[in-house]
Order: structure tokens, then sequence, then C-alpha cells
């Protein structure tokens, strides 16, 4: 069952959203050789308790039931694709950071990642972030009342495999509102025709999850990070976005 949010609780949601947006502009601003995963995962949580939020990710549940993310941020490093634990490791020059992050402040989720280069990068490496964030905004330029959410995919997939990319498969956004992952799913691939109608009031966390190589992934003895199954580099922006009547619009924005 897909929930319409009323106004007041877009309301909520955006308040949400602006933590994630402000906690993201730190972490990225700190994103240097020399710095760990930890400590990005340590300022992450200082700062969404200063705005009396709660950082979710931390104790989510396994699927499968095994132990649950012990970190408050995601933090995926080079092949890592998504749900990389943060610890002891220090980025260095020419590495790529995905960092994941989501709150609930008054009883609403807010979701967004971004994927930042540590220090210079290999000029690939720079078009694989480009076209990711690209394929982020041509995504939610689709999600319009009256489209269906495959045009949402659709476009996402189109823009990535148009610059010799692929899109995961395995892992897919989602809804979003009182819980971090509601219905739909939102797959970044697709046909435009597809899925169900879009209306005013439909909060959505679209992330495109862009691989170098193969979309082919496996999940490491940690039950939780996800690499690509040829070692090469991957990229992974995320929005909240909720659907209006003029448009789409992000809520997690600074």
């Amino acid at each position: 069952m897909i929930y319409i949010k009323t106004p007041n609780e877009i309301k909520k949601m955006r308040k949400a959203g602006r933590v994630v947006a402000q906690v993201l502009q730190i972490l990225q601003r700190e994103v240097r050789p020399g710095i760990s995963t930890g400590q990005l995962n340590k300022m992450a949580e200082e700062e969404a308790k200063k705005r009396n939020a709660v950082a979710v990710f931390k104790k989510y549940p396994h699927p499968r039931g095994t132990r649950p993310f012990p970190g408050a941020i995601c933090a995926s490093v080079n092949e890592e694709v998504v749900h990389g634990i943060p610890g002891r490791r220090k980025l260095k020059e020419g590495d790529i950071i995905s960092i994941d992050f989501g709150v609930i402040l008054d009883g609403f989720a807010g979701d967004s990642a971004i994927t930042v280069a540590v220090g210079e990068v290999r000029s690939e490496v720079k078009k694989l972030i480009r076209v990711t964030e690209e394929s982020l905004m041509k995504g939610i330029e689709q999600a319009q009342v009256g489209n269906r959410l495959g045009a949402v995919s659709s476009a996402v997939q189109m823009h990535v495999e148009q610059a010799g990319f692929s899109v995961v498969r395995d892992f897919v956004g989602h809804g979003i509102g009182r819980s971090m992952h509601e219905d739909p799913p939102i797959p970044n691939y697709g046909k435009a025709e597809r899925g169900p109608v879009l209306q005013v009031g439909m909060a959505l966390a679209i992330e495109p999850m862009v691989n170098m190589g193969s979309y082919s992934v496996i999940t490491k003895m940690d039950d939780w990070t996800v690499v690509t199954i040829d070692g090469k580099p991957s990229a992974h922006f995320e929005h909240t976005i909720v659907v209006g009547d003029q448009g789409p619009e992000i809520l997690t924005l600074v």
C-alpha cells in the first residue's frame, strides 16, 4: 500500500530532509586523505543529535535477521556499492566514498546519499560520479503527477547506459515517510510505462547506484557491505522527494 502524505506531513518531512542535507554537507567538507570512515560516522551522530534527530541507520535490522547495522552512516569506498560499515579505514588520495545517511525527526524520515572524491581522482571516476548525480536528477524530473513510476526508473537507466556505465539491479530506491522504507520499491531500470501512477503526496527516495563495470554485485562476509563483482568503482546519489501538483520537490536540500 502506497501512503499518500498530507501537507502537514510533508512539512515535517521537509524538516527531516533538511537535517539530512545539513549533516551530509558537513561530512562532505570533512572528506580528505587520512580521515577514517569511523570519524565521519561519529560526526554524523553528533550533528544529528544537535538537531534533535535520530540517526536511523544505527541498529537498523538486517532483512535476514543477522546483526543490525552498526553505523549511523553507510560509508562505501571505491568498489563498495552500498551499506559499507564505518570503522578504522582511513581514506586516501584517489579514493571515492559514498555516504548514505538518514534520520527520523518528529516521526518522519529523511534519506539522502552523496559520492565524494578524496583529493584528485582519475578522469573516468570523475565521470562516474557526475553521471550518477545527473541520473538522479533525470529520474527526479520524471516524478510528475500522471507519470508511471517506471518513467523515473527508465530515465535513470537511459542516462547511465548512454554514458557507458551500468545500474545496479539488486538494490533499489523506496517510498519513505513515517518509516525509512515504505512502498513502492523504485528500481533504477525498467520501462517507462510500468509501475503505479504517481499522485500528489507520494514521497520517494530515489537512489541510483551506478557501477563503472558490470551491474552485478555481491555481499561481503560482514552481511552488509555490497561490492561490485568485478572490483570496479561504484557511485551512489539519493534524494528524498515528494510529488507535487507543480512537479517534484526535493526535500533533502539545505
